[in-house]
C-alpha cells in the first residue's frame, strides 16, 4: 500500500517554529491525533558512513512507509543553525518527493541532539509520518541520548576507525539494539563482525549483526526487513511500550528545561533540577 501524502511544506514551516519556541511547540503538538509511529535512531563513530546508510535506508522505507528523516547536524558557531554537511551526503532521499528530510542543529548538546527534537519527532509522528530515522552527529559515548528518544537504534561501525576498541565501551554498546557493520568492502570488516558478536556474547546479549555496503547498497534490505522484525518483537513483548513511556518522559522534562531557558532564564535553582532530571532519570 502507498503511503499516505503529507504537505511537506506546511511541515516544514511548523518544524522551524518548534525549534524556536518550546510553548508553541506543545501547542501544536496538542492540537494533532495522537497515532502509532516510529522512531528509529541511527549513530556511531564519525566516518562510519551513517548518512549514506541512512539515505539508503529511508529510500527503503518510503516503498512502505511515510517516512521522515532528521539529520542533526554539528552547530554553526556563528548562526547556531545546521551545517548541513549530513544532508549533502543523502542525495537520493532529499530528491525522493516521498521522504521528508530535516536538518537540526545540535546546538552544542553534548548527547549528540538537538535540544528540540523530542518536540519535533512528536509533531512528525503526530502529523503522519509511520517511521522517523534519526541520524546523530557523530560523538562517541557521548551519543548515548538517542537511546531515550528511539525505538530501536542501530549502532553503525566501520572497519578502520578504531571501531573495535569504540565496541567495548560499556557507554556506546549498551545503546544499540542493532549493530551494523558499514564499509563491509573493505578489509578488516569480517574481522569487525566476528570480534563484535564476540563482544556480545561475553556481555549476555543476543543482538543482529549485519553487514552493508551503503555506496553499493548492498544489504540494505536485509537491515530494513530486521529493523521492522525487531520493532515486532519489541511491540509483542511489551519493550516498545517501556520504551516509549521513557521518551515521553524525557520529553515532558526536556520541555520544562527548554520553557525555563526561553522564559525563566532567572531562576537557576529550577533549571539546575531540570537539568539534573533530565541528565540522571533512567541511569
Amino acid at each position: 500500500m502507498e503511503p499516505a501524502k503529507i504537505d511537506q511544506l506546511s511541515v516544514s514551516k511548523s518544524l522551524s517554529l518548534i525549534e524556536n519556541n518550546t510553548h508553541s511547540a506543545r501547542e501544536m503538538i496538542g492540537e494533532l491525533p495522537e497515532r502509532d509511529y516510529c522512531v528509529i535512531g541511527i549513530t556511531g563513530s564519525p566516518g562510519a558512513g551513517k548518512s549514506s546508510l541512512t539515505d539508503r535506508l529511508v529510500c527503503i522505507s518510503a516503498e512502505e512507509k511515510a517516512t521522515a528523516v532528521i539529520a542533526i547536524d554539528p552547530s554553526s558557531p556563528f548562526t547556531g543553525g545546521a551545517f548541513l554537511g549530513d544532508r549533502i551526503r543523502m542525495r537520493r532521499a532529499t530528491e525522493d518527493p516521498r521522504i521528508f528530510v530535516r536538518s537540526m542543529a545540535s546546538r552544542g548538546n553534548v548527547g549528540g541532539l538537538s535540544p528540540s527534537i523530542y518536540n519535533a519527532v512528536e509533531f512528525l509522528g503526530r502529523s503522519g509520518y509511520d517511521r522517523i530515522y534519526v541520524e546523530t552527529v557523530g560523538a562517541g559515548q557521548s551519543e548515548t541520548d538517542i537511546a531515550n528518544l528511539a525505538d530501536i537504534v542501530l549502532l553503525v561501525l566501520a572497519p578502520g576507525l578504531g571501531d573495535d576498541v569504540q565496541t567495548m565501551k560499556a557507554g556506546i554498546m549498551e545503546i544499540g539494539d542493532i549493530f551494523v557493520i558499514n564499509k563491509s568492502d573493505l578489509q578488516g570488516a569480517e574481522q569487525l563482525a566476528s570480534r563484535t558478536k564476540a563482544i556480545l556474547e561475553l556481555s549476555g546479549k543476543r543482538l543482529p549483526v549485519l553487514k552493508t555496503d551503503s555506496i553499493k547498497g548492498s544489504g540494505l534490505k536485509e537491515l530494513f526487513k530486521k529493523i521492522e522484525e525487531v520493532l515486532a518483537d519489541f511491540a509483542n513483548s511489551g519493550r516498545l511500550s517501556a520504551r516509549r513511556n521513557k521518551r515521553n518522559l524525557y520529553n515532558n522534562l526536556n520541555s520544562a528545561y527548554q520553557i525555563i531557558k526561553e522564559h525563566y532564564a532567572e531562576n537557576d535553582k529550577l533549571e539546575e533540577l531540570i537539568r539534573y532530571l533530565l541528565e540522571n532519570i533512567g541511569r
